[in-house]
């Protein structure tokens, strides 16, 4: 179980832009990897209107299960690591652990674990970087017939974060442009289809 604070700032890109950071910051396609974010929630999306994310990821040899909280600054993340086998079965079944740091959690907030269900897939190309303002990331990715890229840089202080990001962008020439976080932007996409 791990708990931490995540403090991110992010831009959506077009394909140019996207290949122009890479680019810049040598990644090539032995730097990605591939990552596929399960979400879930109720039917009557208790989580989204208290504005919680919950996923199960999937990487190729391991995975987690994450609830996001707003905090003061920033989520607060709280993480379960899990087996893929274990991940598989919570996807194939749609039910989830009943136990962890996750699960007390989402019982304190008066989730009842029973209610929740798998609501969509997002699956993200993603290189990563270590830069002196925080972690970039620079993400392709497919959800609902959609395709998108995106800059994340995760910082440890609000306040310079965001100066030091809109620095980066100056850098790479780029204007940021408003980027829903991954559940947000995959729960539009789903309505738009039905």
């Amino acid at each position: 179980m791990s708990e931490n604070l995540e403090i991110e700032f992010k831009t959506l890109l077009s394909k140019k832009e996207f290949l122009h950071t890479a680019n810049f910051f040598n990644l090539n396609e032995h730097h990605f990897f591939t990552q596929t974010n399960h979400y879930f929630d109720t039917d009557d999306f208790q989580l989204r209107e208290k504005y919680i994310g919950l996923r199960v990821r999937t990487l190729s040899k391991k995975a987690e299960i994450t609830l996001k909280i707003p905090d003061t600054v920033g989520l607060m993340e709280i993480n379960d690591s899990l087996s893929t086998a274990q991940a598989q079965a919570i996807i194939d079944s749609g039910s989830l652990p009943t136990f962890g740091a996750v699960y007390d959690k989402l019982i304190a907030l008066g989730i009842n674990i029973k209610d929740l269900r798998l609501i969509g897939n997002l699956t993200t190309k993603r290189a990563e970087k270590k830069l002196p303002q925080g972690l970039l990331a620079l993400d392709e990715s497919w959800y609902n017939e959609q395709h998108d890229f995106e800059l994340e840089l995760e910082v440890s202080d609000a306040i310079s974060g965001k100066k030091e990001f809109l620095l980066l962008l100056d850098t790479l020439n780029i204007k940021e442009k408003p980027s829903p976080n991954k559940i947000q932007r995959m729960m539009l996409s789903s309505k738009k289809k039905n």
